[in-house]
């Protein structure tokens, strides 16, 4: 299977979109945090959790998920807070 995008595993993190989860208040301290980041050659980088094999069956129509791809959720606070650092089309 061919994909029409490709990442590219040596782009490098640049800067952070929105805030961190500690400073949301969506995280207890420790290391599993949600995060947005903007990757050296504009990729965005997404830290969710895991809900592929949750959502997997709900998808709606024409909405996939790849082998090589997973779903992830994070909380919308995290979203709303980054709308600043990410430009319109």
């Amino acid at each position: 299977m061919t994909h029409a995008w490709k990442p590219d595993p040596s782009a490098l993190f640049e800067r952070r979109l929105g805030r961190s989860g500690k400073e949301l208040g969506v995280t207890d301290g420790r290391d599993d945090c949600p995060d947005i980041w903007q990757l050296n050659n504009g990729d965005i980088a997404v830290i969710g959790r895991d809900l592929t094999a949750v959502y997997g069956a709900q998808l709606p129509d024409g909405v996939s998920v790849g082998p090589d791809e997973r779903l992830v959720v994070i909380p919308g606070s995290m979203l709303r807070a980054a709308k600043a650092d990410i430009p319109d089309a």
